[in-house]
């Protein structure tokens, strides 16, 4: 897992994945991913830091604002898909669903308690580099505020089609990919007890990370 530093310094990174759908349809498919990035991340932080329930870590509020949000801008299915490997293919649609719905809870929880540790950052994005018509792209960012800037990457790729735009399906904090981190930790735990028994892992991770934030609010 990310430590503790690292998922503190990253909290930006999931709220402003969050918050993509906060732009029309039609904004977000004929925007450049830089200037998409910019902006959403700059509206992303003025939210966080003015909700004080997110502030507070409202696991329960950021999980309704992320399902609500999320999906349309973020490939979840792709990055499922490239963190559990070549076991995918062999996964059941059924499988690949749980995995997909598993996952995407474990990164909106692990996330949700780093929330409250925004208070004066802001983010800078750094030039773009990419041909006009390139259809993958990494947009390079940092998020400055006390301390060292962190390294924030994302990596989006086009989608065409109505509904189209670009889709954030990887993202890396302080030199460390997202997706290839969870790779490692998912390939252990499918070469010992397969694709059930990293769905059961997930499943039982979550509901442990549920019962903690439980367990903190009530003793707010």
């Amino acid at each position: 897992m990310m430590n503790r530093r690292t998922l503190t310094q990253s909290a930006a990174a999931l709220a402003a994945a969050a918050c993509l759908g906060w732009a029309p349809a039609a904004l977000a498919a004929d925007e450049a991913p830089d200037a998409l990035i910019k902006r959403l991340s700059s509206d992303v932080l003025e939210t966080v830091k003015s909700d004080k329930s997110i502030k507070n870590g409202d696991v329960d509020k950021i999980m309704v604002l992320v399902n609500k949000t999320i999906l349309p801008h973020v490939n979840f299915r792709r990055m499922t898909a490239a963190a559990v490997g070549p076991a995918w293919r062999s996964a059941t649609p059924e499988q690949q669903q749980r995995l997909q719905d598993e996952f995407k809870t474990l990164l909106i929880r692990t996330y949700a308690g780093a929330l409250s540790q925004v208070s004066d950052q802001s983010i800078v994005v750094k030039p773009l580099r990419a041909a006009p018509g390139d259809t993958d792209v990494l947009v390079r960012t940092e998020i400055r505020g006390r301390g060292d800037p962190v390294q924030l990457d994302y990596r989006l790729e086009k989608t065409p089609g109505e509904g189209g735009g670009w889709k954030i399906y990887n993202l890396n904090v302080l030199g460390v990919w997202l997706v290839e981190t969870y790779r490692t930790q998912f390939a252990q735990e499918i070469n010992a007890k397969g694709i059930d028994g990293l769905i059961d892992a997930l499943a039982a991770r979550n509901k442990a990370n549920a019962g903690a934030a439980t367990g903190v609010a009530g003793a707010k």
